[in-house]
Formats: structure tokens, C-alpha cells, sequence
């Protein structure tokens, strides 16, 4: 800054001493001029005729011009000196320092600052998020290419702004995010079938966008998020893939069929293994009831009945045979001898 200011104030003094010396010069044509005219005024010839000056008389005017002209040169370079001296910068960006030429180890933040002039240039890069998209293709592990669309939202790390001039310059965009999606995606989709890149899709994603930024933040450039569009493959593959879908979803239908014929079948067989065991269990009620009855009959004759007259609607039927009522016999009232029942 100091030798700035000085070769500044060495080219105002330069000036004006030259001003000077040209005003010295005119003063001493003016003294010689005038007396020259002093001698020929002096001789018998001339006295008669009038004087005629040959001076200089508005020579003071033309020291005033000069001194207003310096005077307007230095108040010129003064505003110049300042004005190279103050930078401003805008919002959402960093300034990097140049001496002359050379990157300075420092970084500007928003505002203006203070620069030594006509030595230090400030160049401004913003460090807010910006968006970049690029077009990408890549094969996949079993060799089928691959198509899709990349872009991400990043912005550079402030603190590294100068580093990053140094070593990608201003259009650092196009050199380094630009091949990092490219060798990324190459190296990604080479890991995967053509047939996971569709069934593991968010997988792959995955695996990209962390191979990008791991990339790039070696570069102190900082990847926010990362999109990325559907992969898309070649028409051939794509039908074949397509008529592969259309296969599996049938068979899964068949078989979501086959298992419900399975559970109506095991319905069946659970509801006919219960009719057994009901069947079995109704068979055994039944022998156990018969062993009883069959004890009770032989203890007790006039069990069958006491059992019938129980369950006898009372009823006579329509017609008797020969053995009288067809469940129990009536009780016979003793008679005498004229046919009359003894009460």
C-alpha cells in the first residue's frame, strides 16, 4: 500500500516540476525579449518611431491554467487511488485476492474491504446453492447400456474459495462437476444387472449420489441433494423386460390360486376330520347309552315299558290286534261271580 501511495505522489511531483520548468523557460524568453527591445528603443533610429512590445504580458494566466491543471490531475489520481483501493462484495459470494496474479492465502467476505491498488484484484465467486444437470450413460454388469439424468444442488465451501480459483478456476462447474457424473455413473451402474438397476432402483440411486459427493466434496465442493430420473434402456430389452413382468405377474396370480385351492382344500379336510371325530364321539355316546340301557334291562324288565308309556302321546290306535294295546297291558280288576268288578 505504502509504495502504491508513493509512485503515486512521485508521478503528481514529476508533473509538476515538468509545469515548473516550462514556466521557468517562458520567464526567461520573456527577460530576453524584453531586453532586446530595451536596446533598440535606446538607439537614435527608433526613438522616433513607438514601442512595440514583444513580452509576454498574459504569462501570468498561463501559470494559473498550470496550476489548475496540476491541481486537477492530483485530485484525479486521489480519486482513482481510492477508488482502486475499496472493493465491494455482494451477497452470496466470496472474494478472492489476487497480488499480482497470485493468489492470496485469505478470503473475502460479504462488504468491502480495503486492497492495495493497482497491485491487489478481487475476483467474487458465490458460494450459494446452485443447481447443475447433466445427461449421463453407462453400461451395466451385464453389459446392457444404461441412459439417465443427473442433477444435483451444491455449492462451493466458503472457506476454500480461493483454493478452488487456484485450481479450477471460475468455470469449475464444467470441469470437475461435469466428468465426476459421468465417471460416477459408470462406475455405479457397473455393479448392477440391468434387472436390478428396475427391481433395486432406489438402491442404485443410492450408491451414485454417495459416490458423487464423496467425489466432489474431495474438491470442497458440497452436494446438497442429488436427483436422479428413471434409468432407461434400449427398446430390445426394454419388451423383454416388459414380457418378463407380464410372465412373473401371471405366475404370481397362479400361485396366490394354487394357494387359496390349498386353504379351501385344508378347509375340507379340517371340516371333514371334525365330522369324524364328531361321528366317533356320537358313535361311542351311542354304544355307552345301548351298554346301559342293555344293564338296566336285564336289573329292571319293565324298564321298556316304563319308557314307552313316557313317550306315549295318549292316543288309542285305530285298530287292535289280538294282544291288545301295542305298549303296556291295563291292569285287570278282579270280578265275582256274576261278572261284576269287586271294588
Amino acid at each position: 500500500m505504502v509504495v502504491v501511495l508513493t509512485i503515486v505522489v512521485f508521478i503528481a511531483a514529476t508533473i509538476l516540476l515538468v509545469a515548473f520548468r516550462l514556466y521557468r523557460r517562458r520567464r526567461s524568453t520573456q527577460r530576453g525579449l524584453g531586453y532586446e527591445q530595451s536596446s533598440l528603443s535606446s538607439s537614435p533610429e527608433t526613438s522616433s518611431k513607438p514601442r512595440v512590445s514583444l513580452g509576454m504580458p498574459n504569462f501570468p494566466k498561463v501559470q494559473n491554467k498550470l496550476k489548475i491543471l496540476a491541481a486537477f490531475v492530483t485530485v484525479v489520481i486521489v480519486i482513482i487511488v481510492l477508488a482502486e483501493s475499496v472493493v465491494i462484495v455482494q451477497a452470496g459470494h466470496r472474494g478472492v485476492v489476487l497480488y499480482l496474479g497470485a493468489v492470496e492465502n485469505r478470503v473475502l467476505g460479504e462488504g468491502w474491504h480495503f486492497i492495495t491498488p493497482f497491485a491487489e484484484q478481487v475476483i467474487q465467486l458465490e458460494v450459494r446453492t446452485l443447481k447443475y444437470e447433466a445427461d449421463a450413460s453407462a453400461a451395466s454388469n451385464d453389459l446392457q447400456e444404461v441412459q439417465t439424468v443427473i442433477a444435483l444442488n451444491f455449492h462451493i465451501d466458503p472457506s476454500q474459495t480461493n483454493t478452488i480459483y487456484q485450481q479450477l478456476g471460475e468455470d469449475y462447474a464444467n470441469r470437475i462437476i461435469a466428468p465426476t457424473i459421468q465417471e460416477s455413473v459408470k462406475a455405479s451402474v457397473a455393479k448392477f444387472n440391468a434387472e436390478e438397476l428396475i427391481t433395486k432402483r432406489e438402491t442404485a440411486k443410492g450408491v451414485i449420489a454417495d459416490t458423487i459427493r464423496k467425489t466432489l466434496s474431495e474438491r470442497d465442493i458440497l452436494v446438497e441433494t442429488v436427483f436422479i430420473t428413471d434409468f432407461k434402456f434400449s427398446e430390445a430389452f426394454s419388451n423383454q423386460i416388459e414380457s418378463k413382468v407380464v410372465a412373473y405377474q401371471k405366475f404370481l396370480t397362479e400361485q396366490n390360486n394354487l394357494k387359496a385351492v390349498q386353504v379351501i382344500a385344508n378347509q375340507t379336510v379340517v371340516q371333514a376330520e371334525a365330522q369324524a371325530r364328531a361321528n366317533v364321539a356320537k358313535a361311542n355316546g351311542e354304544s355307552q347309552a345301548i351298554r346301559i340301557i342293555n344293564e338296566q334291562l336285564k336289573e329292571s324288565p319293565d324298564y321298556l315299558q316304563w319308557q314307552a308309556i313316557n313317550r306315549w302321546n295318549g292316543q288309542m290306535p285305530y285298530a287292535l290286534g289280538s294282544g291288545g294295546f301295542p305298549f303296556f297291558q291295563l291292569p285287570i280288576q278282579p270280578q265275582n261271580q256274576t261278572g261284576q268288578i269287586i271294588k
